[in-house]
């Protein structure tokens, strides 16, 4: 079973005292500089290059005060000025080398990041896949724009930012207490207001964040069943329905922004106050002698700096707590744990025969009391195994446990006397094949999605499997032939070719155990004969369990396993159980195998699915 972590959800009440420590938004950015460690050496030389820049930006406020007070004492200024313009270029020259290497970094973290979510969401069990894939892909896109623009801002501004507040107001403290105290209380008003819209604006930006999620979810919902909206005439209502959401989205996102925006009229005109304020007292201490002219002009460079770095440090905030539920989503998927864990170090499941056996194997679904209950069956190497039952009798289900999709509750299942749990799961799905009732077919050449199984299979392999499923004569009509897409799901085919390219893909795969989920299920005879003929050729030899198959492919089962509600019921060949005149035979009276006609003779009937 899968488990998410979310995070608690923000105090509104200002406390500064547990602010870093209780709020989300410290944890999470907190871990999102912990991702940065691949690359620890260029982040350390990044860290290292804005705290020295930032003492470069003292420079212009100090010179610029010497010049002054130079030209007022009728002196040399020069030097000073030249001084200057060497401390301003080195100042460019860093921060041009700085805004390059903080650029590249994050442009690569972001991909590594993505890539590491694709690679654990596709790994992930069946249980977590209920979700809108859509809804999974707007978190791995938003997530990893957040994850880039916040390290990049704080390379490229933040580490500076607070590197200057930090020397900043001990210096002019040092330099007259007065001029000093007065930029502190500037400080200080600045970053209360900002802390304070930060508990206002954190949990209604998380709101808005995961409304922006359920809109792309119910966008890609709508998009992906196009064709039952405009056949049930649901074009208003759906409609109706995603501008609801995008209500919602406003109401949670303008009382965030209206925080925001009188917080940036507040400490502007908190800023305007103390540049007047610095004149008025300078004036004042110059007049007593206190303060030089040029002094007066560091402490309003002082302040300039000052101003320019809160402000920057605000609307860094004000991005972070934007992005944060962002952050928050993609570590929340990052975090669901599999309920398929690895044994460390696992060997790989040798498969010399193909002997499987289910040893009172039970499985539940997560809040449900859906699965399958003490499943215990043996089929011998070679031999082919029906499952039949009503819809979620849990046929399917059992196999999934076969294909460790899911992990037994109680019970093992044993492959040539191996616990599948104690293997490793790659050699489990590689020794066994599987033909879907939905083909699952990629939007990629017909050559590729053959291929699935076997990447490194050769033109020759693949036509030569294409040929034992019978497709390589539709293929080979085609324009592009085995390089033709095969559209969004096999869009561009026909639901028989779509099946035949399933079970090449088997063929070529060529795994020692196969399994059959309703592979001819919906498809005309014609179709469903060449289907038969190739699903005969691939599962010789081969240790084989069947889902719903047609009649023919029952009676020649070796065993017929009857499920009900998640149990075996019944067992035995299909002469034993019509003879039993149990549940089986019960099926059979209801109608659930219908003989159809080929040709004047029985071929095939169909089996209830579930």
């Amino acid at each position: 079973m899968w488990q998410m972590r979310v995070s608690p959800p923000c105090a509104t009440a200002f406390d500064l005292s547990e602010f870093c420590l209780s709020m989300p938004l410290f944890a999470t950015y907190l871990r999102a500089i912990g991702l940065l460690k691949p690359k620890w050496r260029l982040t350390c030389l990044l860290v290292i290059s804005g705290i020295l820049l930032a003492f470069l930006q003292f420079a212009e406020p100090l010179l610029f005060g010497r010049v002054i007070d130079a030209l007022t004492r009728e002196q040399d200024a020069l030097p000073w000025v030249g001084l200057w313009a060497a401390f301003g270029f080195i100042s460019v020259a860093a921060n041009i080398v700085i805004a390059l290497q903080a650029d590249r970094l994050s442009h690569r973290r972001r991909l590594d990041v993505m890539a590491q979510f694709f690679d654990h969401v596709i790994a992930l069990p069946a249980e977590f896949h209920v979700r809108p894939a859509t809804g999974l892909i707007g978190i791995m896109l938003s997530g990893g724009d957040a994850f880039f623009q916040f390290w990049l801002g704080l390379f490229r501004e933040d580490i500076i930012a607070l590197t200057v507040l930090a020397v900043l107001l001990p210096t002019a403290l040092l330099l007259n207490w007065q001029m000093g105290l007065l930029l502190l209380v500037l400080m200080l008003v600045y970053l209360g207001l900002a802390l304070y819209v930060v508990t206002q604006t954190t949990v209604g930006q998380a709101r808005a964040s995961s409304l922006h999620t359920a809109l792309a979810a119910r966008a890609g919902d709508v998009f992906g069943n196009v064709g039952v909206v405009q056949s049930f005439n649901r074009l208003k209502e759906e409609g109706k329905a995603f501008g609801e959401i995008i209500d919602k989205v406003i109401a949670a996102q303008f009382p965030v922004l209206t925080w925001w925006s009188v917080t940036t009229v507040l400490t502007r005109g908190a800023a305007t106050v103390t540049m007047v304020s610095l004149f008025a007292l300078g004036s004042v201490l110059h007049a007593s002698g206190k303060i030089t002219v040029g002094e007066i002009v560091v402490y309003i460079g002082f302040s300039g700096l000052l101003i320019a770095r809160l402000d920057q440090l605000a609307q860094s905030m004000a991005r972070l707590v934007l992005s944060a539920a962002k952050l928050s989503q993609f570590f929340e998927v990052l975090d669901v744990q599999s309920a398929l864990p690895e044994v460390p170090d696992a060997p790989d499941l040798v498969v010399s025969r193909g002997e499987v056996s289910f040893e009172a194997v039970s499985y539940r679904y997560p809040g449900s009391k859906a699965g399958v209950s003490d499943i215990s069956f043996h089929a011998r190497p070679g031999q082919t195994i029906a499952l039949v039952g009503t819809t979620g009798s849990g046929k399917t289900t059992t196999l999934a446990l076969l294909q460790r999709a899911r992990a037994p509750s109680s019970g093992r299942i044993l492959i040539d006397g191996q616990d599948i749990a104690d293997v490793s799961l790659e050699s489990v799905r590689r020794a066994i094949g599987v033909v879907f009732q939905d083909a699952g077919l990629f939007n990629r050449p017909i050559r590729e999605n053959i291929a699935i199984g076997r990447p490194d299979a050769s033109l020759e392999a693949i036509r030569a499997a294409a040929a034992l499923a019978e497709a390589d004569a539709f293929i080979s009509e085609r324009v592009d032939g085995y390089d033709g897409l095969t559209g969004e799901r096999g869009g561009n085919l026909s639901g028989g070719e779509r099946q035949r390219l399933a079970i090449a893909r088997a063929i070529l795969k060529d795994a020692p155990i196969l399994i059959l989920d309703e592979a001819t299920s919906s498809l005309d005879t014609e179709t469903e004969a060449k289907v038969k003929r190739a699903l005969t050729h691939l599962s010789r030899g081969r240790t084989t369990f069947v889902i719903a198959h047609r009649l023919s492919t029952v009676t020649r089962a070796n065993q017929i396993l009857v499920l009900d509600h998640g149990q075996i019921v019944e067992r035995g060949t299909f002469d034993e159980l019509v003879a039993l005149q149990g549940r089986f035979a019960a099926l059979l009276a209801a109608g659930d195998f219908v003989a159809e006609e080929n040709g004047g003779a029985t071929e095939n009937s169909n089996i209830s699915s579930g």
